[in-house]
């Protein structure tokens, strides 16, 4: 009788071929093997004929052989097997050896993979080195290819804060109508978040890009005294804030969401969290006669947003954005992938641009507001509020 299990421990080339196309729709397979020259050569296993399999299916083992000898692609292993069954060794494939990209393409032999494959080529050529990894793992296949590469122009030319409260479509320039950003939103906030480390995604465009939000930006709205507001955290738009007289003498604003937990109880004080690059509601009359504050992250952006919301209100305090602050968490800081200009903003003070400047040059000049020690938050926040009364 046959032994199929044996003959099924042979791989044949319509096998391996099944299993290259499944590893080139999976977007890792596609990152290692064309960013990463170390991955190649790749070697499949083909497997040999076992000596029941040589015995018993003679005529599926010699088709086996015959399949691979006419493989074209790549270069196949043989090797010479002996077995008590044959007269002298017999040749067989034992691995599938492929040396680069063009030969993984070539070994699939599928139109639609060649095209995509063609096009992966164009965009990766014409972008910038930052822009592979998303390029080749997301494909935008649902976009025309010269879509694409304007869009990797034009968020090229963004930085936080450089819409100026504009609206983004008042953001089109030649060659972009102001329907742009709105067809390729999704595109773009996964090109930003792969030069400024995803803080794109975790603020909002319009937040990141000080962008009038049409939409209406969302605030975190919190009373850091029990019983000051009806709620304990709310959300409200940003342009409310601007007419909304809340309570209480002091006003805490905070970069990122994720802080809320590390804020104590203080009296007569509510927090705004998660304003970002969008602070134009900063403006209203009804923060006129507040104390306010600002606490963003230890980092060059961190310091921008600082001087963005001190050119709207020119008295607000900046809290744990100091060079000792830094120095005291300094083991828990981490690289900035992407530092802003390296000429300080203008609406900084001398200690701050000389912590702009330390910041800038530092390998690990990132330092976030959430690894700062509970004492050094609450500390500096209750000195703030009763030295500020």
């Amino acid at each position: 009788m046959p032994s199929n299990g044996s003959v099924r421990t042979m791989k044949s080339p319509p096998e391996l071929i099944a299993k290259l196309a499944r590893q080139w729709q999976q977007a890792d397979w596609r990152e290692t093997r064309l960013l990463s020259p170390e991955a190649w050569p790749i070697v499949l296993g083909i497997g040999k004929p076992s000596a029941s399999a040589f015995s018993q299916d003679t005529a599926q083992v010699r088709e086996h052989v015959q399949d691979w000898r006419a493989v074209r692609v790549g270069e196949v292993i043989w090797e010479p097997v002996n077995y008590r069954s044959g007269s002298a060794p017999v040749e067989v494939p034992v691995q599938w050896v492929l040396k680069g990209p063009s030969e993984w393409i070539s070994a699939i032999d599928s139109e639609d993979v060649r095209r995509e494959y063609t096009r992966l080529e164009r965009l990766v050529s014409s972008a910038d080195s930052r822009f592979h990894r998303l390029l080749l793992r997301q494909q935008h296949q649902d976009k025309p290819e010269e879509e694409v590469i304007k869009a990797i122009q034009v968020t090229l030319k963004l930085q936080p804060g450089c819409a100026q409260g504009r609206p983004l479509r008042a953001l089109g320039t030649n060659g972009i109508d102001s329907k742009f950003f709105e067809r390729h939103r999704t595109l773009i906030v996964q090109l930003l978040d792969s030069l400024f480390d995803n803080q794109v995604s975790e603020m909002g465009l319009e937040s990141f890009l000080g962008a009038l939000d049409e939409g209406d930006h969302w605030l975190l709205v919190s009373p850091l005294q029990a019983g000051l507001l009806p709620f304990k955290q709310q959300r409200v738009r940003a342009n409310e804030l601007m007419t909304v007289n809340l309570p209480g003498t002091h006003l805490l604003l905070v970069e990122n969401e994720r802080c809320l937990h590390q804020l104590p109880q203080l009296p007569d004080t509510v927090a705004i969290l998660g304003a970002g690059m969008n602070l134009s509601w900063v403006l209203g009359s009804a923060l006129n006669n507040k104390h306010l504050a600002y606490w963003g992250d230890l980092d060059t952006w961190g310091l921008v947003m600082l001087a963005k919301v001190r050119q709207l209100r020119p008295n607000i305090h900046a809290i744990l954005m100091d060079q000792s602050t830094f120095l005291a968490h300094e083991s828990r800081a981490v690289e900035e992938p992407s530092p802003a200009s390296s000429e300080p903003p203008a609406e900084l003070l001398p200690h701050e641009v000389a912590l702009y400047r330390l910041l800038s040059s530092s390998k690990l000049g990132r330092l976030e507001q959430e690894f700062l020690t509970s004492e050094a938050v609450f500390q500096s926040l209750h000195e703030w509020r009763f030295n500020s009364a």
